[in-house]
């Protein structure tokens, strides 16, 4: 059974950092896709970052426009964890973040898509204030 576990969220001033983590358990990274989303109250949940693992040492990483530059994705093959390490943090994105995972690969033109993702967390608030 897959699970995924979020942490890393709060609260922080415009222009601060954070870094959210994803616990992945019964899941393996390898040509699969993983992917941060976030939804904010009243709107869409939309993809931030995606990477995708084609084998143990290449992977692709794909970026929404709007944290292009700030937001940057990673993972850890042996703590079977991805990261997604926030800087440059404006109030736009605060949101409650979600971790997602694939099963299997996801088109490159799709990697940002929520409807491509099987496995979700349950999501972890980051607020940011200015």
């Amino acid at each position: 059974q897959v699970q995924l576990v979020e942490s890393g969220g709060g609260s922080v001033q415009a222009g601060g950092s954070l870094r959210l983590s994803c616990a992945a358990t019964g899941y393996t990274y390898s040509r699969n896709c993983m992917g941060w989303f976030r939804q904010a109250p009243g709107k869409e949940r939309e993809g931030v970052a995606a990477i995708y693992t084609p084998s143990y040492n290449t992977y692709y990483t794909y970026y929404a426009d709007s944290v292009k530059g700030r937001f940057t994705i990673s993972h850890d093959n042996a703590k079977n964890t991805v990261y997604l390490q926030m800087n440059s943090l404006k109030p736009e994105d605060t949101a409650m973040y979600y971790c997602a995972a694939s099963r299997g690969n996801v088109n490159p033109s799709l990697r940002l898509a929520k409807d491509e993702y099987n496995y979700w967390g349950q999501g972890t608030q980051v607020t940011v204030s200015s």
